[in-house]
């Protein structure tokens, strides 16, 4: 492991900190230092870019991101053993980390950034991962405050985040995400690379927000991909009828043959039955 910085090893100061990963917060530290510089490399040019880390634990990623140049890395961590490490990498780097203890589920950057345009890289507590990210998938107005998403997950996860039609993972969370965003997988991370070691594999993965989705209001596209994918193995004539309005007129907005089954059909086709949903309600409230 050669070393980006002075500080100590990272096993040393978790050590020193008595900073054990618990379970009850998703906690797996990463603490080969050439790893977390290579997710904080999956960043782009950082000399420029403000950061939100989640998560940072003893900090392995927060040092890289610093290291390799970020001007302003805003750390949000709620486990308050891990602070006074990460004290530690702000004194080392005086007036580039803020540390912010809160629970990152509640905590929203925006008085911190201004006009400024900040990326989120993380190392994410597998707990709370998949409903993070769908928060920032969900934000509104759009497009959001970040312009970039480096984050990782279990593999499994990642599959179903980058997924399209005809693909195993293919379901709700990939027709959010690859309609508000360009998704990739970047690399995968062994459990061996972990303490305590995982029993599955991570993934990195980079999503880039899509200044201008197909147009759509996302609570119809919600409504319309739960109602299909709750019933995947169900052709849509039959899953659709879970919505207030009847499949064929959906069907018949998208182009979509209704003996189709979810998976099949790819996000442009439900932006379109999205589209003609709330067209639907709009006509029943105007009738009214």
């Amino acid at each position: 492991m050669n070393a980006i910085d002075d500080l100590p090893p990272l096993r040393e100061v978790i050590r020193r900190h008595a900073l054990s990963a618990r379970k009850s917060l998703g906690q797996n530290f990463l603490l080969d230092l050439n790893l977390t510089a290579r997710i904080a490399r999956a960043a782009g040019p950082l000399e420029d870019a403000t950061i939100i880390e989640i998560g940072p634990g003893p900090g392995g990623l927060t040092r890289a991101l610093l290291a390799l140049g970020a001007r302003r890395v805003i750390a949000v961590e709620r486990d308050q053993r891990a602070l006074a490490p990460l004290e530690e990498i702000s004194n080392r780097y005086p007036g580039r980390l803020e540390i912010i203890c809160a629970d990152a589920q509640q905590f929203d950057p925006r008085p911190l950034l201004g006009t400024t345009k900040a990326k989120i890289v993380a190392n994410l507590p597998y707990n709370i991962a998949t409903a993070l990210l769908i928060d920032w998938l969900s934000i509104e107005p759009w497009p959001p405050w970040y312009d970039m998403l480096v984050l990782m997950f279990q593999r499994e996860v990642a599959e179903r985040i980058v997924a399209h039609e005809n693909a195993e993972a293919y379901g709700r969370l990939g027709v959010l995400a690859n309609w508000r965003a360009e998704t990739k997988i970047l690399f995968d991370i062994s459990p061996a690379a972990f303490v305590p070691q995982p029993q599955v594999t991570s993934s990195v993965v980079r999503l880039v927000p899509r200044r201008e989705p197909d147009p759509c209001d996302l609570k119809a596209l919600e409504m319309v991909s739960a109602a299909a994918f709750g019933q995947r193995r169900k052709m849509l004539r039959q899953s659709l009828k879970s919505l207030p309005v009847e499949p064929a007129r959906l069907g018949a907005a998208a182009d979509i043959d209704l003996t189709r089954r979810a998976e099949t059909v790819p996000v442009s086709g439900f932006v379109a039955m999205a589209r003609e949903l709330t067209n639907i309600r709009k006509e029943k409230f105007n009738t009214v």
